[in-house]
């Protein structure tokens, strides 16, 4: 679970203090700027998320893993809707829809097989 915070921190490495990307979002209550806390924050609160499912998923699903990867997309889909809705540059919607896409390759890829 340690590795989509390291893989998306990685993303963010080289988008913004490498490539100069700026990652300002808009929010209800004004601009906030995406910085590496924020990143391993999010990228570890949605790794708990997928490992407390898959968890009771293994408990009472007859098809856990299956489930759990068909919720996990969905749950993908729905928060590409974000970067992608938002009302940031090209740049910055480019870096944010990688930040989950590869989020959410770690997670699957992880969770899935253990």
């Amino acid at each position: 679970m340690i590795g989509a915070p390291a893989a998306a921190l990685a993303v963010w490495a080289l988008a913004v203090p490498l490539a100069g990307t700026t990652l300002t979002v808009r929010t209800g209550g004004g601009e906030r700027t995406v910085g590496p806390v924020s990143v391993v924050v999010a990228s570890l609160l949605a790794g708990l998320a997928a490992w407390a499912l898959l968890a009771v998923l293994e408990r009472s699903a007859t098809r856990p893993g299956r489930t759990w990867t068909i919720t996990a997309l969905a749950v993908l889909a729905l928060s590409l809707t974000g970067p992608l809705g938002g009302e940031a540059g090209a740049a910055t919607t480019l870096v944010l829809v990688l930040l989950h896409l590869t989020v959410a390759a770690v997670l699957v890829a992880g969770l899935v097989r253990r």
